[in-house]
């Protein structure tokens, strides 16, 4: 496993590869962007990124058949969005809806065109679709009252019946200790509250939704109150089912929570400086799958 060792002069809170594992973005409290080329064991720095004002909290690459697309988001309460072509990375736009930190940036699935999802800690969530002649239509709920910590999208699916539409999910997680399902209403052309999930007893600090479509649908959610809890839909409409990932409470405070793309293997990280794997079982119980170590 290849280390990147002094890449910031800072704390570093993402790393995410891009589509095809070729290109590595991290972000820190140091206010920049830093972009690897990986190959094999070997990484190289190409680009650093400077733009944002605060801490930089997530970073996420676009699908790339809408090019080499990066977001960012910062406790200046900015998302931006970088473009690289030909080489060169250039700032291509500014999301400035919220008043406060915001805390995660996702990409929707790309069959939904380039449409990114943020959250902050004014107690909203955003919407915004970018369109080819630069418009931005952004689309600005309430989710949390007292800040949302984390928002992450379903993967796509097709609504059953007549007239079949895209049925569009996400999902958030707030101070307010609650995870919310919201829904696109297209008559709205909003996003309607679905659902409201109670379990965890302090902040959740990020949700994950399993990015694929198995049986059932699962959401992660990871809290201040040292749990997990495994959200489970068998259909779209019916309800929640709660587990806890692990009946005893965790060592330290739960950050992060992060599927893999075939969304059968759970890792999380916490305070520990720990990243725990979890696999599900037959029986449907939870398990560890295996421990990394910082």
């Amino acid at each position: 496993m290849p280390t990147i060792a002094n890449a910031h002069n800072n704390l570093i809170h993402d790393a995410i590869l891009d589509y095809y594992g070729k290109r590595l973005a991290t972000c820190s409290s140091d206010k920049t962007i830093k972009i690897f080329e990986v190959e094999g064991e070997n990484h190289k720095l190409v680009e650093t990124l400077t733009g944002h004002e605060g801490p930089v909290w997530r970073v996420d690459w676009a699908h790339p058949k809408f090019g080499t697309i990066l977001a960012s988001c910062s406790y200046d309460g900015k998302v931006l969005i970088w473009k690289e072509e030909n080489g060169r990375w250039a700032q291509i736009a500014v999301h400035a809806v919220h008043s406060a930190s915001v805390n995660s940036v996702q990409w929707a699935p790309h069959e939904y065109g380039a449409l990114l999802l943020a959250a902050s800690s004014d107690g909203k969530v955003s919407v915004v679709e970018f369109k080819e002649n630069g418009t931005i239509a952004p689309l600005v709920i309430d989710a949390h009252a007292i800040g949302v910590n984390a928002a992450s999208w379903a993967p796509s699916t097709i609504q059953e019946g007549p007239g079949a539409q895209q049925l569009r999910r996400f999902v958030t997680g707030g101070a307010d200790n609650l995870v919310k399902i919201w829904k696109y209403n297209h008559d709205a052309q909003s996003y309607v509250l679905e659902d409201t999930l109670e379990g965890h007893s302090d902040w959740v600090r990020d949700v994950a939704w399993s990015p694929s479509v198995l049986l059932r649908s699962y959401i992660a959610s990871v809290s201040q109150d040292r749990t997990c809890i495994i959200w489970s839909q068998e259909h779209d409409g019916g309800p929640w089912k709660k587990s806890l990932l692990q009946q005893e409470k965790f060592p330290d405070v739960l950050w992060r929570a992060s599927w893999s793309l075939s969304g059968n293997i759970l890792a999380l990280s916490g305070g520990d400086n720990k990243i725990t794997l979890w696999k599900e079982d037959l029986q449907g119980k939870w398990e560890p799958a295996g421990e990394v170590q910082e």
